[in-house]
């Protein structure tokens, strides 16, 4: 079996004072991938940073107190990468990989946008490169007899069953058409080949949500996006036996304004 987690911490070191390093001493995952760390590894504390019974890399973004995303694995890795070959976003904190026995394992922190703004041109700049990436991600497992896992906050609700409010989102970054296009593309069988595992095992659901805003009552209200993926080859999706959101009980009782979504393989 494999367990894979996948979790935005909206800081590590506001999440591990609200509850993280418990959530993570309880966790029966084999991988945890992490988004938004926004912390440099000298600014962690050392339980944090190497927590006990993990191996743990970072991949921090050169502008401090941003992104950051960071891989635990119960197993040392064959091999660590960082970023994927574009030089705007090598220290971006958006991408790192690891290698594990017959499976590649990556964080990904899509840029988030905002219509009409350079912070949108980031983005569909990182999707434009990022894309071709996939491709040859893909061949070169494949080639190699490995299966991929492309896990994270990828920023981007694919359909209207991914989020409450999709009729209000139209023209909002996160739902636009061409956004969800580039997804289309992803998991086209003829493109990326990827298969998005959590609709895949539940294809009629609505969500299930892994992010709500704190503003207001979007918790309370179940007023949630789906943008927190995980995205398998098709030889490893064929093998998932389960998916699930680890909704918080509460609203008191959330570390992150994200939801851990974890996937479970079989051997």
């Amino acid at each position: 079996m494999l367990t894979v987690t996948t979790v935005n911490v909206n800081g590590l070191r506001a999440a591990a004072r609200k509850g993280y390093v418990e959530w993570l001493a309880a966790a029966d995952a084999d991988v945890v991938c992490l988004q938004e760390v926004r912390a440099e590894r000298d600014q962690l504390a050392a339980a944090v940073r190497e927590p006990d019974r993990w191996h743990a890399v970072y991949a921090p973004s050169s502008v401090k107190g941003r992104a950051g995303v960071a891989l635990l694995t119960r197993r040392e890795p064959e091999r660590v990468r960082t970023g994927f070959g574009v030089a705007e976003f090598t220290d971006a904190g958006r991408y790192l990989e690891v290698d594990l026995p017959g499976v590649t394992v990556a964080s990904l922190y899509l840029p988030s946008g905002d219509v009409g703004t350079e912070r949108q041109e980031e983005k569909e700049r990182f999707m434009a490169a990022f894309l071709p990436y996939l491709r040859g991600l893909r061949a070169r497992a494949a080639a190699d007899g490995r299966e991929v896992l492309v896990c994270g906050d990828w920023n981007i609700a694919h359909r209207e069953a991914d989020l409450k409010n999709w009729r209000a989102n139209r023209r909002n970054s996160g739902f636009l058409p061409e956004e969800r296009a580039w997804l289309d593309q992803v998991l086209d069988p003829a493109d990326g080949g990827y298969t998005d595992v959590v609709r895949a095992l539940h294809p009629e659901e609505t969500g299930p949500y892994s992010w709500w805003s704190y503003r207001g009552r979007a918790f309370d209200n179940d007023s949630g996006w789906r943008i927190d993926y995980a995205m398998a080859t098709p030889g490893l999706a064929d093998r998932a036996v389960k998916a699930y959101v680890e909704r918080a009980a509460s609203h008191d009782a959330r570390w992150s304004d994200h939801a851990p979504v974890t996937v479970v393989f079989s051997a």
